[in-house]
């Protein structure tokens, strides 16, 4: 099968993870950060999982699946110990279904990820071979470094001045696509953020007559 690769607005959605061990700990999280409203329903929590109940952070059914749980979900995830378990989920997803490790069973499959502030790699072998990327993803992690969340953090608020103190539209848009230049890159990796961010800042002001 062939998947379409796509980054999906969960802000505010239902999403429905099932099991609670380690597994659906860590589909909880990345649920969480994505703004997700993440109901487990599980007898029993892992320690962070309780912890996230306890904040209010998400809502515990506390007993085993049942039909009916998945009511209004707009996401689902099958991540329990046993089989018959998450075939039954399967079966009863209203929307989009993940069960962790069965792709056969899947309308969607998580990708491995890397994620530096708003940069964000995914890397997915569409099932064949989860441990191909993982390696994959480490490699990304060491070439692009947590310097990149920084640098970016930089880039948006710049972007806004420029948009607003660079009248002239070419030179703008030239300003702006030197910001992701390959020179960029690899001073970020060799000389590090303080360096090019006064850098990328000479340039501006010189474009903007030295206004700070």
């Amino acid at each position: 099968m062939n998947y379409y690769p796509a980054f999906l607005d969960l802000e505010g959605k239902k999403a429905v993870v099932v099991g609670g061990g380690r597994v659906a700990e860590r589909k909880v999280l990345t649920l969480l950060r994505a703004g997700a409203e993440v109901t487990v329903v599980s007898p029993a929590l892992t320690e962070r999982l309780q912890k996230e109940k306890e904040a209010k952070r998400i809502r515990q059914v506390p007993r085993s699946y049942r039909q009916g749980d998945l009511d209004g979900s707009f996401l689902v995830i099958a991540a329990t110990d046993s089989p018959e378990v998450n075939k039954k989920v399967a079966g009863d997803a209203p929307g989009l279904l993940n069960v962790v490790d069965v792709p056969s069973e899947c309308n969607f499959i998580a990708p491995s990820v890397v994620q530096r502030g708003p940069l964000v790699f995914a890397i997915s072998t569409g099932g064949t071979s989860p441990a191909l990327a993982k390696t994959v993803r480490k490699e990304i992690e060491k070439a692009y470094g947590p310097v990149f969340a920084g640098y970016l953090a930089f880039v948006k608020s710049l972007r806004v001045r420029a948009m607003r103190e660079i009248p002239d539209k070419r030179k703008r848009e030239q300003f702006l696509k030197g910001l992701a230049s390959e020179d960029i890159v690899g001073a970020l990796r060799t000389k590090g953020l303080d360096d090019v961010k006064q850098t990328v800042l000479k340039k501006f002001l010189k474009l903007t007559g030295g206004k700070q």
